[in-house]
């Protein structure tokens, strides 16, 4: 049992500051405003005077692999936790796993290994599946690009039954409305992304109950003032919206637009690929090789292939594109994510797992 003093608290009801903080046995048994005795025999977590910030563990939404492995290549429960432990140093401890498009025999047997994982681990929150059904590839394997099947639409339904969450990114080209309904009310989120849909079309796809943006701007119809694709559906229609803010993929002056159209509803994510947690200088996807390089992972073509970055880098990114508080866009990584998965605020509060990041000096 453990009393922490020199904090401040932050989650998804807000900043409470000088709070005093006891863990006993891997859970929150206290969390209330300091008092002056509580000094006594507490661990001040404070430095040079200023407190430090506690808040939840930050929540990847999307992560293709990890300590030198892509979510296709595991073959066993282990080697997906393995994959989740290489973020953890990173900030993020707990995370969505994400496939990127593959046959429909590979994505049924990531389904069910996920699953396994998520049974026995509490970082793994589920599964998400990018592609196949989309239309622009990006990085992705052109060749396993295909429209939405009756038959996918029973798979990914009954993988909602037994995966805690599950996202599916799809193109609104290659699947209709009815399909999309079928899916959400089947509980699978769906999300819109790789994609030169129109802004009506994408408009349709968020009505039919798609719920999040999947990379913004990345892979997507951009925003003219004629034809507002996929990037102007987002701003207008999207429930959540997704963003890599790694100075790459989104230039600095979007992100302080996406920040400031639509701030409550962005989530950071990172893309990370096999690299994350290793010093490795390349990898092979679908039989390509991608180079790390200068914070960039790239396909010979210099097509981006994936982020190099930690969620906590994005949010340290985000803050400097922006201008914004560190208070401000820390929750975009860690009580954004928790509403779009669980409908509700990420709090603190005794009786809850102390899943928590502290950083020291914020």
């Amino acid at each position: 049992m453990t009393l922490y003093t020199g904090l401040d608290c932050l989650d998804g009801d807000g900043l409470r500051p000088d709070m005093v903080l006891r863990i006993e046995g891997g859970l929150i048994t206290e969390l209330r405003p300091r008092k002056a005795e509580d000094e006594d025999g507490a661990k001040d977590l404070s430095q040079d005077g200023t407190r430090a910030l506690i808040c939840p563990g930050l929540i990847d939404l999307q992560v293709n692999g990890g300590n030198g492995r892509m979510l296709g290549d595991c073959r066993t429960a282990a080697d997906v936790s393995a994959l989740a432990a290489a973020h953890r140093a990173g900030g993020a401890l707990s995370i969505l796993p994400t496939l990127i498009s593959d046959s429909p025999e590979q994505t049924a047997r990531i389904i069910a290994l996920v699953a396994e994982a998520a049974s026995s681990d509490p970082a793994i929150l589920g599964l998400h599946l990018e592609g196949p059904h989309l239309s622009i590839a990006g990085a992705h394997d052109a060749a396993q690009l295909r429209p939405l099947t009756e038959d996918d639409v029973a798979l990914y339904a009954k993988a909602a039954q037994s995966l805690p969450h599950l996202i599916l990114t799809l193109a609104p080209e290659q699947a209709a409305p009815r399909q999309i309904t079928a899916l959400a009310e089947a509980g699978v989120i769906v999300a819109l992304g790789h994609s030169a849909a129109s802004h009506d079309a994408a408009k349709a796809a968020y009505a039919a109950g798609a719920r999040m943006a999947t990379h913004l701007f990345n892979a997507m119809s951009g925003l003219h003032h004629r034809e507002p694709g996929m990037v102007g559906a987002a701003f207008d229609h999207a429930p959540w919206i997704g963003l890599i803010a790694d100075g790459v993929h989104v230039h600095d002056a979007a992100l302080r637009l996406a920040y400031r159209a639509a701030r409550d509803r962005l989530i950071l994510v990172t893309d990370t690929m096999a690299v994350a947690g290793t010093q490795d200088k390349d990898f092979t996807l679908a039989g390509r090789k991608i180079t790390r390089a200068n914070g960039r992972l790239t396909l010979a073509d210099g097509t981006l292939a994936g982020a190099d970055i930690t969620l906590l880098d994005a949010v340290r990114h985000m803050v400097r594109a922006t201008g914004a508080p560190l208070t401000q866009i820390l929750p975009l990584a860690f009580d954004t994510p928790h509403r779009l998965l669980k409908g509700a605020p990420n709090r603190l509060a005794p009786g809850m797992p102390a899943t928590l990041l502290c950083l020291k000096g914020a």
